[in-house]
């Protein structure tokens, strides 16, 4: 199992780094104009704060992956971080319309990618948990 919080600890890194750009890839300068300005810093400082979490989530789980699996504490953070990726997957799955990604190849690779690394995370966390 530590092989695999490190993978997740990897990818939660760069997932949140990678929030960074979504300023520029979604346009948000001309899309969240049309927002008064306390709707407008709520949604971008929301942002930076889920980025700053999962990337937090990400260093705990590559640094420290021997005292989430080995510790009563370290379980129950990884039943924390199951629930917060199962409830992930849900919303991939239910919130999200199809018409962002359905017909679209790039955004239909993205949805399916994105719906195995929930599935993925929320597995590997949960199994921690139960052991």
């Amino acid at each position: 199992m530590i092989l695999h919080l490190k993978i997740i600890g990897i990818w939660l890194m760069i997932l949140g780094m990678a929030h960074s750009g979504f300023f520029h890839y979604f346009n948000w300068k001309k899309e969240l104009k049309a927002l008064s300005l306390i709707n407008r810093q709520l949604y971008l400082s929301h942002t930076f704060f889920i980025a700053l979490a999962v990337f937090l989530m990400g260093t705990l789980c590559f640094f420290k992956s021997d005292l989430l699996v080995s510790t009563e504490l370290g379980n129950m953070i990884c039943l924390g971080f199951a629930i917060f990726w199962g409830f992930r997957f849900l919303f991939q799955q239910f919130y999200f319309s199809p018409k962002l990604w359905r017909g679209k190849s790039f955004e239909t690779f993205i949805h399916i990618f994105f719906s195995l690394v929930w599935i993925y995370q929320t597995i590997v966390f949960f199994l921690i948990y139960k052991q």
